[in-house]
């Protein structure tokens, strides 16, 4: 009997929650109907993108509240209305998310009354089961009656604020051009940073090496000397040259991957970054090797992790897990330092972002002031 109290009460304060939004929706209509009328006057029309966000705010309670009751998550997908007045209303006016939201407010017009059901149900069930269960240790037939108006609540709710497939779409194909920028933003700056190298790495000291052998050149008949000292500092600036090229192509593709793996080049990785750092491998050695450019993306986003470790965490150690996974590779590099890693602050999180979306990846950065700092990037291929 008191577990089904204690139910009945929980489900209570779900449903005077649930009667409170109701009542909110319903004054909320007095806002739609002026909007309606002054964008059909055309004067307000600028209202109708602040009506339809604050619609959303109120879709997005409810589903909150839904999933709190049900444990079930409902997923949103809204385009974002930014912009000029003139591609907001565009946006609202187009937006599956839009359609859904309204469809959604209509009928909950009708069943937000669900919680006032159990007004009476309360006396009743105090009545009946006490005598039913209390006395007669039957089961509970009227108070359980509670609890089910409000996973009624939850069912309507999260069937009618389920996002459409064309919204899912929808939302799908606006990520992918932002994804898309954000590669071709990366994509420009790798090649600006090459070009850069080359520039003033490489091609400087090819030059130099030009204009000291042709100096020997010169001076090689009158002074031999000379020459060949000329010649000894071309041979230098020549391995200079080769070092600079090979730094150059580090950056494009690590040759190390190529030779030893992502696990190998990581373990090399880790030996060399200062820091005691732990490899754990699962799986990634056994089979087919995931693709060149997963790879790469995997061991600069390692990289990129164990330096801002080095230069900012404070801890002596650090680990990295490798892990095959059925959709692709799952990469989770952490250290015990002192935490508060902004990606507001520099351009290395950043850039990891954009090198990982590129590849329709995720990234997952945890760092509390206090510490520890995981980063966990899953990239997706077919193995």
């Amino acid at each position: 009997m008191w577990k089904t109290l204690r139910q009945a009460a929980r489900a209570t304060v779900q449903l005077v929650a649930v009667a409170i939004l109701a009542f909110g929706s319903y004054i909320f209509i007095t806002v739609l109907l002026i909007t309606a009328t002054v964008s059909l006057a055309v004067v307000g029309i600028g209202m109708l993108p602040e009506t339809v966000l604050l619609i959303r705010r109120i879709a997005g309670t409810k589903r909150r509240m839904a999933t709190e009751w049900s444990g079930v998550e409902i997923p949103e997908a809204y385009l974002p209305i930014e912009g000029r007045l003139k591609e907001k209303l565009r946006i609202v006016v187009r937006d599956p998310g839009t359609r859904t939201d309204l469809r959604w407010m209509l009928a909950h017009y009708v069943y937000g009354a669900l919680p006032l059901l159990m007004i009476p149900l309360w006396p009743v069930g105090l009545v009946v089961d006490g005598v039913w269960s209390g006395l007669l240790r039957r089961e509970a037939v009227v108070l359980p009656l509670i609890s089910r108006l409000a996973d009624l609540d939850a069912s309507w709710s999260a069937a009618l604020l389920k996002p459409s497939p064309k919204a899912q779409l929808v939302e799908r194909v606006e990520q992918l051009k932002a994804t898309r920028a954000d590669a071709v933003a990366a994509h420009g700056a790798e090649l600006r940073r090459i070009e850069r190298d080359l520039h003033d790495g490489a091609q400087a000291r090819l030059v130099s090496l030009s204009m000291r052998i042709g100096l020997a050149k010169r001076a090689y008949d009158r002074d031999p000397d000379a020459a060949r000292k000329l010649l000894e500092d071309a041979q230098d600036q020549a391995e200079e040259a080769l070092t600079e090229l090979r730094n150059v192509v580090r950056g494009i593709h690590p040759p190390i991957l190529t030779d030893r793996g992502l696990v190998g080049a990581v373990r090399a990785l880790a030996s060399s970054s200062g820091l005691e750092v732990g490899v754990v491998d699962d799986g990634v050695e056994d089979g087919v090797r995931a693709p060149a450019a997963v790879e790469a993306a995997a061991y600069f986003v390692i990289a990129e992790a164990l330096t801002n470790a080095a230069k900012y965490s404070g801890s002596p150690t650090a680990w990295v897990e490798l892990a095959r996974v059925p959709r692709g590779l799952k990469v989770r590099v952490g250290d015990h330092g002192q935490g508060g890693a902004d990606e507001k602050g520099g351009t290395g999180l950043l850039g990891m972002r954009r090198r990982v979306a590129a590849l329709d990846g995720s990234v997952d950065v945890s760092s509390p002031v206090g510490g520890p700092t995981v980063i966990e990037v899953e990239l997706p291929c077919v193995w």
